[in-house]
C-alpha cells in the first residue's frame, strides 16, 4: 500500500527539484525526506529515483507515480472537504496568502466579514507574491490565496491548484499618453520574476520598445511616489491607483489585472475555502466598467 504522505513528498520534490528545498517546505530535514522516499520506493517495488552524487532526479517511474499521485491527493483532498462539510461549519485557522494590493485593499473588508458570518475562523494572513503560491499550496503552507493575472503573462496556477476569479481591473500609464509616447523614459517596475516585472517587460516589448528599468520596487504606493519625484514611468493597477499623489497623471491601457482566488484543486468544496471565497466576493471594490470593444 503506498502511503499519502509519502506520495506528497514525491510530488514535492518533482515540483522544487532538490530534497533540501522539500525538507525546507514541509519543514523536516533533507534526511527524514530521503528516509521516506526511500522506503516509498520498497513500497512501489521499482527505483523511483536516480541519485547522482548530491542530485536526485525523477526516474519514469517515479514521473509516472507523480501523476497518479496527484489524483490521489485530489480525492483525499475532496473527502477531507466532505467530512468538514458534515462536521457543520467552518473553524479552526484558515491560513490566506495574498499579493500586497489584495492584503492593503481587499483584506480588511473580506477578514471583517469572515469574522461576522463564521467567528470559528481563525485567518492567518501572509504576503506572498503569486507566482510562490502553487508550491505554498501543495506544502500545505496556505489553504487559500488570492492571485493575479495579467495580459502578456502566463497564469501561475499549475494542475495541482483549482482558481475561481473574482474580479479584473484596469491598468494605467502613468504621465504618459501611450506606451509608445514613454519609450525613452525610465522605467519603474517590480522585481525581476514577479508577475508584475513581466507585465510591464512585455507590455512594453508588445508597443515596440525595449523597457530601461532604472528602479525595481514591488509596492505600488512606492511606485506612484517614485513617478510623483521624477524618477521614471510605470504601469499600475486600478486597485494601486485609487490616489495617485500630485504630479501623476494616470492614462488607462487596454490591458487587465485579474484577481482570483487559488486553492489546492479538491478543496474547493471546504466549508473554509468556501467562506473565504464569499468573503472575498463581497469586499470586491467597485471598479470601472469595462471599455467598449
Amino acid at each position: 500500500m503506498l502511503d499519502p504522505r509519502k506520495l506528497h513528498l514525491l510530488r514535492e520534490l518533482a515540483r522544487r527539484g532538490t530534497i533540501a528545498a522539500v525538507a525546507e517546505a514541509v519543514t523536516f530535514t533533507p534526511s527524514a525526506v530521503s528516509q521516506q522516499l526511500s522506503a516509498l520506493e520498497r513500497e512501489a517495488g521499482v527505483p523511483l529515483l536516480e541519485r547522482t552524487g548530491r542530485r536526485v532526479s525523477l526516474t519514469p517511474a517515479g514521473r509516472l507515480l507523480v501523476e497518479h499521485a496527484q489524483a490521489v491527493l485530489e480525492q483525499l483532498d475532496r473527502a477531507s472537504a466532505a467530512l468538514a462539510a458534515v462536521r457543520g461549519g467552518p473553524s479552526g485557522p484558515l491560513r490566506i496568502g495574498a499579493f500586497p494590493t489584495a492584503v492593503r485593499v481587499l483584506l480588511p473588508a473580506a477578514l471583517a466579514a469572515l469574522a461576522a458570518e463564521h467567528p470559528g475562523l481563525e485567518p492567518m494572513v501572509a504576503e506572498i507574491d503569486p507566482a510562490d503560491v502553487p508550491s505554498a499550496l501543495g506544502a500545505g503552507e496556505l489553504d487559500v490565496a488570492l492571485v493575479h493575472e495579467y495580459d502578456f503573462v502566463p497564469p501561475v496556477t499549475d494542475g495541482s491548484v483549482g482558481a475561481e476569479p473574482l474580479f479584473a481591473e484596469p491598468i494605467y500609464l502613468t504621465n504618459h499618453p501611450s506606451l509608445a509616447a514613454a519609450r525613452e523614459e525610465a522605467w519603474i517596475t517590480g522585481k525581476p520574476g514577479t508577475l508584475c516585472h513581466a507585465m510591464a517587460v512585455r507590455a512594453c516589448q508588445a508597443a515596440g520598445f525595449e523597457p530601461r528599468v532604472r528602479h525595481h520596487v514591488d509596492d505600488f504606493d512606492a511606485v506612484l511616489a517614485f513617478v510623483a519625484a521624477g524618477q521614471g514611468v510605470a504601469l499600475v493597477p486600478h486597485l494601486a491607483a485609487a490616489a495617485p499623489p500630485a504630479g501623476v497623471t494616470l492614462t488607462r491601457l487596454p490591458l487587465s489585472r485579474r484577481t482570483l482566488a487559488a486553492f489546492r484543486r479538491g478543496h474547493g468544496d471546504h466549508p473554509a475555502i468556501r467562506a473565504a471565497v464569499t468573503a472575498f466576493r463581497t469586499a470586491t471594490p467597485t471598479l470601472p466598467p469595462d471599455r467598449p470593444s
